[in-house]
């Protein structure tokens, strides 16, 4: 829901330090009632990158190859402008389709950064789209089979794993780490009600294939479990053992697209997350904002800048090269400054990006934030990137990297203050 005029001059004056402040943050998590009117999750209009496909899709509109599984899988996953290289594989049991998972028929996921589709082998497709206001919107269907057009159906089981502690209780992305049994079933779970860069490696990638970092332990990855007296015992289950890669487009699962997956995953969640919560402050002022809920519009402004600049990000813990076809499509949509730098440049070494502000900064679901709150945490970035006073909070920036995100911001983001 768009913001009215009052609600949106309200920000402006907190933004501009007019006085205007905010009521106590709810524990209750009463700001993620769906069905609340200043949110109409499941009634109100959608722009979400694939509902504007949805038509097209099933009317048979873009194209795509049916002569097979794989076939349609490639096509849509072009039409959709996903790349093949962000393929990660999971045999886990940790989807809506579990019963056709397990470690002989492992699940593909695929992304971009406002769309995540997930593919099971003899099953349908699902995909997560993000709505710039709404968050995630969740659609399920089959491949078409016998010339069947397909029917893209709003899921709604889907929310009961991706609107829940993993994620705020909001609509985003939720991804599991577990030690699978030997059909995938979890025997144990790690990292519950977390989701980001901040989450040790250590505790990631359970129930998912990792290739192209033999270097990079300890992890949860290619392992499979068994319960014994003496509690769970874990063996290696190298990628393609059980499987034939030949199945999915690439045969890769790449590190490097699990950490740009879990980057994302995080910065959707809370950026989404601080929709909700705004709209319900604002409907609760009746359009106003209310004094006392200063303290929580504070806390979020904080949370994100904190994780835009990657404050606590989990060290790598060894150097990796990542998948070359990933990079080069990844630095395809590169937003670059005059001085050749941008907000996609990777590092490798010790974390994932050399200039550390995310690029999610220019995703459509951060930039319909409401003004005065972009402006608000634009505010506390200049303050964090500032070479004097230093802020002992962002110490893990140096004033060289501080000064090329400068940079890189001020000619490639628009809106921001005139004075930063």
């Amino acid at each position: 829901m768009p913001l009215s005029r009052a609600a949106a001059l309200a920000f402006c004056l907190l933004a501009t330090g007019g006085g205007v402040s905010f009521a106590n943050e709810k524990e209750d998590l009463s700001f993620a009632d769906l069905e609340a009117p200043e949110h109409d999750y499941w009634k109100r209009p959608l722009k979400d990158p694939f509902t504007l496909l949805k038509d097209d899709l099933e009317k048979g509109k873009l194209n795509l190859d049916e002569s097979s599984e794989k076939a349609y899988l490639e096509s849509l996953l072009k039409a959709l402008k996903i790349p093949v290289s962000t393929q990660m594989v999971v045999y886990s049991t940790t989807s809506l389709q579990l019963s056709l998972i397990s470690p002989r028929t492992p699940r593909a996921v695929y992304f971009n950064e406002d769309l995540y589709l997930g593919y099971v082998q003899g099953g349908r497709i699902e995909i997560v789209s993000i709505d710039p206001e709404l968050g995630g919107i969740f659609y399920i269907f089959d491949i078409p089979r016998n010339g069947a057009r397909p029917v893209a159906e709003r899921s709604e089981r889907c929310m009961k794993c991706h609107a829940d502690e993993d994620t705020h209780e909001v609509p985003g992305i939720a991804i599991k780490s577990v030690i699978p049994g030997p059909t995938g079933g979890s025997l144990e779970s790690y990292r519950r009600g977390l989701s980001g860069h901040e989450i040790p490696i250590s505790d990631r990638f359970g129930g998912w294939h990792v290739t192209g970092a033999d270097e990079v332990k300890p992890h949860w990855g290619n392992l499979i479990g068994r319960f014994t007296p003496e509690g769970i015992v874990t063996t290696p289950l190298p990628p393609g053992e059980r499987f034939d890669w030949s199945v999915f487009p690439v045969a890769t699962s790449d590190l490097l697209a699990h950490l740009l997956h879990e980057h994302q995953a995080g910065f959707v969640n809370r950026v989404v997350q601080a929709h909700y919560r705004l709209r319900t402050a604002l409907e609760l002022g009746n359009g106003k904002l209310r004094p006392d809920d200063r303290a929580m519009v504070d806390k979020q402004v904080e949370e994100l800048t904190r994780y835009l600049l990657f404050a606590n990000e989990a060290g790598l813990p060894a150097p990796f090269p990542g998948d070359s076809r990933l990079k080069e499509e990844f630095l395809a949509t590169r937003r670059a400054n005059k001085a050749g730098d941008s907000l996609k440049d990777f590092d490798l070494e010790t974390h994932l990006f050399r200039n550390r502000c995310s690029y999610m900064i220019y995703s459509p679901v951060f930039q319909s934030l409401p003004e005065g709150f972009k402006k608000l945490v634009y505010a506390r970035i200049a303050k964090a990137l500032a070479s004097s006073p230093a802020d002992p909070d962002f110490s893990h920036l140096p004033n060289t990297e501080k000064l090329r995100i400068k940079a890189i911001l001020k000619e490639t983001v628009q809106g921001l203050p005139e004075n930063w």
